[in-house]
């Protein structure tokens, strides 16, 4: 890492690919230095777009380049096991996107990797990082609404979308969990950890994805979560946090929200608006931002997006699954989809 510039080189050329790396770009903290595609002509059209000076046509050269600091992954999740593995184990740190990976196995290996060869690893859980929930978080912790009892939240999409469509392709590890149920499940994690116990159902396609998924998480303290995603239904993409003084509540964007209003027993709503500093409220600087600051202060894993957050995360997600029946191909009932600890 240069003093003044962190080194970034781009795993795939998708849409979030180039999202990131259109952030990254106005960063001046920030240089993208190299971007790898399994198609050299993807590649290079890609480093085009960006003014990116390196362009591979094989993620083994990006994987090679010791002119990198940090590699962030965006292929399919179907392939962050063998894209971000192949990264750490040749000595990168790596922002992984979300869904982490698969399952939670996948996801325990990657772990594993990072830490024995004390490798930075992170997902690039972006809500995590944006300043309304991290300001909504330290609210909940502070004891504005007192004890949190009850999480809600859901994201659909309102589709239709065709059976080719990778949200419909078991082996791309489809279906609405995986794509926009992680978040509603993060968000009830941000603030209450990992559940003790999973109920859940889903409407499952000819495929044999989930069409549409809701879940109810508790914990031993009595906290529950409703959580609920779709691929067949547009959502508001609303949360409530209801404590046993107050309630939080997002109307709309909850994982980038511009705002939340806070009702608390006995007093008037409070609105808490986004800063206008901040940027446009979809931005993924946060979470760049988070990824530079960790590795230069030697971090190998951020506070603020744990990694054993993320697996508590996937643990979830695979009981969820599990409940509804979703499998995915390669994957057995000992060693891939597990039940929450």
């Amino acid at each position: 890492m240069t003093e003044q510039r962190t080194r970034w080189g781009i795993l795939a050329t998708g849409g979030m690919s180039a999202r990131f790396t259109g952030d990254l770009v106005d960063m001046p903290d920030a240089e993208v230095v190299a971007v790898a595609s399994r198609s050299a002509e993807r590649a290079k059209e890609f480093a085009d777009r960006f003014g990116i000076p390196r362009a591979y046509g094989d993620w083994e050269s990006l994987a090679r380049d010791e002119e990198i600091d940090v590699v962030y992954v965006a292929t399919p999740h179907a392939a962050h096991r063998a894209a971000a593995g192949m990264m750490l184990e040749a000595g990168q740190h790596v922002l992984c996107e979300k869904p982490f990976t698969l399952n939670v196995r996948e996801a325990a290996e990657l772990v594993a990797l990072a830490r024995d060869g004390g490798r930075f690893l992170m997902e690039a859980m972006w809500m995590y990082c944006h300043p309304m929930v991290r300001r909504l978080k330290a609210l909940v912790a502070d004891g504005a609404i007192g004890e949190v009892r009850h999480v809600q939240a859901d994201f659909g999409l309102a589709g239709p979308f065709p059976a080719t469509h990778r949200l419909r392709d078991p082996a791309l590890g489809g279906g609405a969990l995986l794509d926009l149920g992680v978040y509603p499940v993060s968000f009830a994690q941000l603030l209450l950890g990992e559940p003790s116990d999973v109920v859940a159902r889903a409407t499952l396609s000819e495929e044999g994805v989930d069409l549409q998924t809701g879940a109810l998480l508790s914990w031993e303290n009595g906290a529950l979560a409703s959580v609920h995603c779709s691929i067949v239904g547009g959502t508001a993409t609303s949360a409530s946090v209801t404590g046993s003084e107050g309630r939080i509540d997002i109307p709309d964007g909850f994982f980038f929200p511009e705002r939340f209003v806070l009702h608390r027993d006995g007093r008037d709503a409070e609105e808490f608006a986004a800063d206008p500093a901040d940027g446009p409220r979809a931005s993924l600087k946060h979470e760049a931002a988070e990824v530079m600051r960790a590795l230069r202060a030697g971090e190998t894993e951020s506070p603020v997006v744990p990694l054993d957050g993320t697996l508590g995360v996937m643990r979830t997600l695979d009981a969820i699954r599990d409940r509804v029946g979703v499998r995915y191909p390669g994957e057995d009932a000992d060693g891939a989809v597990l039940t929450p600890a």
